[in-house]
């Protein structure tokens, strides 16, 4: 089995369906990373956004704790989501995770907690 380190903000709040053992909460993750350089030798940068899955306790946990902006750490594992549309076959993947930290909070969590402390 495959396991991947992914490391990013959240695009938007997760979305939690059902709960306790039939908790789903899907995220997506984005990170920018290094793309070349452009023609003046610029460094060049490019978004890369991965959605993932998360179930049960992890699922409730991220979309109570968790805001558009934070940081978290997936540890994830692929799973095929390989399907026919038309008559075609299309090869797809699922990215389920399987623990994660909290990192740095976002500009949104910063601002909630700047409130507070007043």
């Amino acid at each position: 089995m495959q396991q991947l380190m992914f490391v990013g903000n959240l695009a938007k709040a997760a979305s939690l369906t059902g709960a306790g053992d039939r908790a789903v909460a899907k995220f997506t993750l984005i990170a920018n990373e290094y793309a070349g350089k452009d023609a003046s030798g610029e460094a060049k940068e490019r978004s890369v956004a991965i959605q993932f899955t998360a179930f049960r306790g992890k699922a409730e946990a991220i979309a109570k704790n968790a805001m558009k902006g934070d940081q978290l750490v997936v540890f994830a594992r692929i799973e095929n989501n390989n399907y026919q549309r038309n008559g075609e076959d299309v090869y797809d993947f699922n990215f389920l995770v399987e623990d994660f930290q909290f990192g740095a909070p976002g500009k949104e969590k910063r601002e909630q907690f700047a409130q507070a402390a007043r």
